[in-house]
Order: structure tokens, then C-alpha cells, then sequence
């Protein structure tokens, strides 16, 4: 029996990622920051499969609940097998006009907590030579964005991270996936005020379901890099034979209200 610790898992790519692990049989420790959500989750799936779900309610955006996330894991001699970074938001604004306390919990969210936590439950995947990390990056990673600067650059930071520690821990038995998502259909949007962008409106977006599903073969595989659908990676792969001034102009002209 596997346990899979997954951070942000009361909704969207996380919440559908607890389901595949519930259905695999996994044992789960679910992180967020709504203890209520997490309790229903818990006693739905624990109803339909036979497997333990432990509940963790800490929000991430203070670091310090990260080294506090350990300890309890620690203290509940609870082993984790695969550690799934998924927690994280944005803000859909310019820099100029954002709320700074905002765009410093973004950076403590999806950088600081997720390299505390990886760096922590590492030492136990590495002592018994076997571990598999997802990190939760973005199509976002691989590119300035402009109207969202320090989500982008912090999905950035998240995939240059994942493929560095990934080449370290080669043949180690422990492996680092970078899911790297484009816009899908989850409460991402909503929270980061993004409904009104040309990059959501009026467009079939993929769901967190079929985003999920892909990334959880993908960390089962050992990818590094996984990136969600056609479009995406050719997006991906002509911004590194693009001018910089002219890929900034056109992500700022895409992400612009509709």
C-alpha cells in the first residue's frame, strides 16, 4: 500500500488527482486549507475504496505550515511515496496596480512551500530508494507573462527547479515530474480574476480531470517535463526560437481582457 500526500487537493487538478489515487488504492494525506472540504472528500472516498485518508488543513501560503505539514506526517508515522505539489494561485493584474501582500503569498505558496516540502519528505524517498514528486508548474513557466508577472515567474521557477533536482536524482530510484498545464476548466480562473482574459473566454478548456489524469501517467513514468496537449507544446517549444520582445508583447496581447 503507496501513500500519496497532495497538496491544494479540495478542488480542481487536485481534488481529480486524490480520485485517481483512491481508485489505484493508495492511501491519501489531502492538504488545504478548508478543513470541511477535505473532511467530505475524505468520507467519500474512503466509502468507495478501501483505503485511509488522512486530513491535513494548513495553509501553505505561510511557510512555516509547510515544516509544520512534515512534522505531522512525521508524528503519524505516515511514509509518503509520492509527494504531488499541486497548491497554488495567480493574479491576473498589472504589477504596478497588484497587492503586494498578495504577490508575496503567491511566492511563499507555489516557490517556498513547495521546495520546503520537496527537500523534506526527499531524504525519506532517497533513504529507501524509491519516491515519485509532481510538481504542479505550467504552460506559464515558459514564458515572461506580462498582466500576471509573478505567477509566471514562479511557475518558471518551478519547472527550471523540478528538471535540475530531476537530473540529480538520476538512478537514485526517486524521480521529479513538471506537469505544465495550459488554461483549464477549474476554480483557478476565478480566483486569480481571470474569467475575462482572452486566454479563458469563450474557450473550451480542457478539464481538470483529463489534466489530471495525464500528469498522474506521467509522474508514474518518470517524465520530467509533461506538458498538457498539442497546442501547448507547440507553444512551449517556438517561444525558445522567438524574440523575447516579441513574445512578451503577445502573451501581454493574449492574456488582455476580451
Amino acid at each position: 500500500m503507496k501513500t500519496a500526500l497532495i497538496t491544494g487537493a479540495s478542488s480542481g487538478i487536485g481534488l481529480e488527482l486524490a480520485k485517481i489515487h483512491a481508485q489505484k488504492g493508495d492511501d491519501l494525506v489531502l492538504v488545504a486549507r478548508s478543513e470541511q472540504k477535505l473532511l467530505d472528500l475524505k468520507k467519500e472516498l474512503e466509502s468507495r475504496h478501501k483505503i485511509k485518508v488522512t486530513v491535513a488543513a494548513f495553509d501553505l501560503s505561510e511557510t512555516q505550515s509547510a515544516y509544520d505539514l512534515f512534522e505531522f506526517t512525521e508524528k503519524n508515522n505516515i511514509s509518503i511515496d509520492y509527494l504531488i505539489n499541486n497548491a497554488g494561485f495567480g493574479d491576473f493584474e498589472e504589477f504596478s496596480k497588484s497587492d503586494l501582500n498578495k504577490a508575496t503569498q503567491m511566492i511563499d505558496l507555489n516557490i517556498s512551500s513547495l521546495t520546503i516540502l520537496t527537500r523534506l519528505y526527499l531524504d525519506g524517498m532517497l533513504k529507501r530508494k524509491s519516491g515519485k514528486i509532481m510538481q504542479l508548474a505550467s504552460t506559464a513557466s515558459f514564458q515572461p507573462g506580462p498582466l500576471m508577472a509573478v505567477y509566471y515567474a514562479t511557475k518558471h521557477y518551478v519547472l527550471a527547479f523540478s528538471e535540475a533536482i530531476a537530473e540529480e536524482l538520476k538512478g537514485s530510484g526517486v524521480t521529479v515530474t513538471a506537469l505544465c498545464p495550459g488554461p483549464t476548466a477549474s476554480g483557478f480562473q476565478n480566483a486569480a480574476d481571470l474569467d475575462d482574459s482572452k486566454l479563458v473566454k469563450n474557450k473550451k478548456l480542457p478539464t481538470s480531470a483529463e489534466v489530471a489524469q495525464y500528469g498522474y501517467h506521467a509522474m508514474l513514468n518518470g517524465k520530467r517535463v509533461a506538458i498538457h496537449g498539442f497546442q501547448n507544446k507547440l507553444m512551449a517549444f517556438s517561444v525558445r526560437f522567438t524574440p523575447r520582445s516579441w513574445v512578451t508583447a503577445l502573451v501581454k496581447k493574449l492574456s488582455a481582457k476580451a
